[in-house]
């Protein structure tokens, strides 16, 4: 799969969500004279502006139910277990939330959709969002039920991303494949100092999936995975 990084010094992730917008209205626009595409034979005009949304208010709405990372975990366990979400013993409330978000919310998210608030346990590398100290100024895009792009105000306090990391390091030990170690190398750069920064991830394949009304990815990537030959 191909992907492209961007970072601008002295952004947060509002600015990048809006250069998200215009990154992909005029794409689709240079390649195909229009900003209106087809997502499941419905036409979308990316030049509307797109939703921003909590990753916590979709998971409330789709339940019923108020959520949030600081809430006791045995109560968000039983609301997934409610909802057929499994539960792993290393996640935590942050994680739950994920869960929830991935099975009830995901797949509706048809037109283009900034998911933002995303737990401090599941960004390590994203900045606490300044009105509550338990999400992160950081977005997932969403169309067609597809993560487009992921994209955040990143984190430049090494002190606070040593704690970061070191909490990773404990989720690893606890039996979460999925978290990190301290890297001390990226620490180190992060001492001599780094500026204000908006970074964004996209997936380029899923893009041109988007703008082309390409219904698989094996469609758009020069080489896609062949099954095993069986003999």
């Amino acid at each position: 799969f191909t992907m492209m990084e961007l970072y601008q010094a002295f952004a947060d992730y509002t600015d990048i969500m809006d250069l998200t917008e215009l990154l992909f209205v005029n794409a689709a626009v240079d390649a195909t004279g229009t900003s209106v595409v087809t997502i499941d034979d419905v036409q979308v005009d990316l030049a509307k502006p797109w939703r921003r949304v909590r990753m916590v208010d979709l998971v409330t709405e789709a339940t019923g139910v108020t959520v949030h990372p600081s809430q006791p975990r045995e109560d968000l366990v039983a609301l997934a277990e409610k909802h057929d979400v499994k539960v792993e013993k290393h996640h935590g409330p942050g994680k739950i939330i994920e869960e929830l978000f991935e099975h009830l919310c995901e797949s509706s998210l048809r037109e283009p959709t900034f998911v933002t608030g995303h737990p401090v346990e599941i960004s390590p590398l994203a900045r606490e969002d300044r009105n509550d100290p338990h999400l992160t100024e950081r977005f997932e895009l969403f169309v067609g039920g597809r993560e487009l792009a992921n994209a955040y105000s990143e984190l430049n306090d090494p002190v606070v991303q040593r704690a970061r990391f070191e909490d990773e390091q404990k989720q690893k030990e606890a039996g979460n494949a999925e978290a990190g170690t301290v890297d001390e190398d990226f620490l180190r750069a992060l001492e001599f100092g780094m500026p204000p920064t908006g970074g964004l991830g996209i997936g380029m394949d899923r893009l041109v999936m988007l703008i082309g009304g390409a219904a698989s990815i094996r469609d758009v990537i020069l080489f896609p995975t062949l099954r095993p030959e069986v003999f």
